[in-house]
């Protein structure tokens, strides 16, 4: 029987780092929360989650690299490694479904799995909608690996699962990929994710009215230079950039759809439920 490993990297995400880990609680045997320095209320929040049940463990770490630390030794084991950001929801009863095809054996001989996503540039969750763009034809973001068929991921690493020195069990290589969003559309699929790049996730986020509000991920900040960051304050009309294209290139193809999000907020219950609401 392999054991599904949550690992949750965050950095001020208060607005919904409770909806995200109550809605992968019961898909996961065990959820590792890493706090990358928040100075918002996450850490709050995550560690009353963390006192209702023994699954959940917070960990303070000082550079995203330390998330891989919390990870890596479960390389050659019946481990499958669910990695979610603080912008991820996922439907929990999909992946209710998804735990038992696993359990099954049903992806044994894959590598990684990768499900269907709306890259979400508006949010109401009083009338219950969510308006983006889906994969396909956008690039999907989950991240859902099978460590048994690995000998070891080293660091150092930007960041959990990514980068590093992988070495694959022999038959097996990064192209052993499901991808589940090409078997199955947003409505029948059971790996499903609100995806929320566009859209602020902390209280100390500040958006500008019609304007998509785009953090810049983990790997860009990291490769900043004091230079990029001064240039990067200044207006955009003095050669200043406040925010990722990368993001636009990648989560905003095709045409905007509109799609229910009742699933992905449950009436409030236990975390035994894996339900919650914001």
């Amino acid at each position: 029987m392999s054991r599904i490993v949550g690992i949750v990297l965050v950095k001020n995400e208060d607005l919904y780092v409770e909806q995200v880990l109550r809605n992968i609680f019961f898909f996961c045997d065990e959820i590792i929360v890493a706090d990358n320095l928040s100075s918002d209320a996450t850490a709050e929040k995550v560690k009353q989650l963390c006192a209702g049940d023994g699954k959940l463990t917070y960990h303070s770490i000082g550079h995203p690299g330390e998330s891989h630390e919390l990870i890596s030794g479960f390389a050659a084991t019946q481990t499958w490694v669910f990695a979610v950001d603080g912008d991820e929801l996922y439907d929990p009863s999909g992946l209710a479904e998804l735990r038992r095809k696993i359990s099954a054996g049903d992806f044994d001989d894959w590598w990684m799995l990768l499900g269907n996503v709306l890259h979400c540039t508006e949010f109401n969750h009083k009338e219950g909608y969510a308006l983006g763009h889906l994969t396909p034809p956008c690039r999907s973001m989950t991240k859902l690996y099978n460590f048994s068929k690995i000998n070891y991921w080293k660091g150092p690493c930007p960041e959990r699962l990514h980068g590093g020195d992988i070495s694959f069990k022999k038959g097996y290589s990064m192209a052993h990929r499901l991808l589940l969003y090409e078997q199955m559309d947003w409505e029948s699929s059971f790996f499903r994710c609100l995806h929320f790049c566009f859209l602020p996730r902390s209280s100390k986020d500040v958006a500008e009215a019609g304007r998509a509000f785009i953090r810049k991920n983990i790997s860009d900040k990291n490769a900043e230079t004091i230079l990029s960051r001064l240039l990067a304050a200044l207006p955009v009309k003095l050669g200043g950039r406040k925010e990722s294209f990368y993001k636009r290139e990648v989560y905003m193809r095709g045409p905007s759809v509109k799609k229910v999000t009742a699933a992905f907020f449950p009436a409030r219950g236990g975390l035994e439920d894996g339900r919650g609401s914001v």
